[in-house]
């Protein structure tokens, strides 16, 4: 099997993989140009943990409302 084609490790709580090497790295030798560049990305991915993360809630809450007990 591939390594592209295996499961990804779920982080667990406090371990979330390359986000944990990020802050751990020496920022030292970056130019402002490649620090900008680096925060827009950041950004970036941000913006796309966000959209995911409003997504699952709006599917958890369809999920809750369709299987949930009707009052009488």
């Amino acid at each position: 099997m591939d390594d592209d084609e295996r499961p990804r490790r779920r982080s667990t709580e406090g371990d979330f993989g390359a986000a944990s090497l990020l802050t751990s790295e020496s920022l030292e030798r970056y130019s402002l140009d490649e620090l900008d560049a680096r925060i827009a990305l950041l950004e970036d991915e941000i913006a796309r943990i966000k959209a995911h993360r409003d997504k699952s809630s709006a599917h958890m809450t369809a999920a809750q409302a369709l299987f949930r007990p009707k009052q009488p």
